[in-house]
């Protein structure tokens, strides 16, 4: 009996700890879109110049599609944040006259958000 209850105390763990890590990732991925929205910086798309709302508008709608393929922000970043999913040709930022891959722009800001001090 005691061993059942151990590994029912385990399970409950394990299922809180993901639920956790869920929710921690889904709350860092919302907030890096908001701060490319709220940016003010210019997206370059496959060529293609972009304000900050409608690249954030873009990559909610690749975080919707893609979802599933995302266990956390870095991953969300990685994946469908960083380079387009039909070409391949990495996204850019340029924001106060310096232009970036938007993969190293969005590591920063996640950086610089779980860590403000840093």
């Amino acid at each position: 009996m005691t061993a059942i209850r151990i590994l029912l105390a385990w399970l409950a763990l394990t299922i809180s700890a993901s639920t956790l890590a869920s929710q921690t990732a889904e709350a860092e991925i919302e907030y890096l879109l908001h701060y490319v929205e709220e940016s003010g910086c210019l997206f370059i798309r496959n060529d293609g110049e972009h304000d900050s709302p409608s690249a954030a508008s873009h990559l909610r709608l690749k975080y919707s599609r893609g979802k599933r393929y995302v266990n956390s922000a870095e991953q969300f970043i990685d994946r469908l944040a960083s380079e387009s999913s039909w070409t391949g040709k990495a996204y850019q930022v340029s924001c106060e006259e310096k232009t970036e891959p938007a993969g190293d722009w969005l590591h920063r800001a996640l950086a610089q958000h779980r860590d403000p001090a840093a």
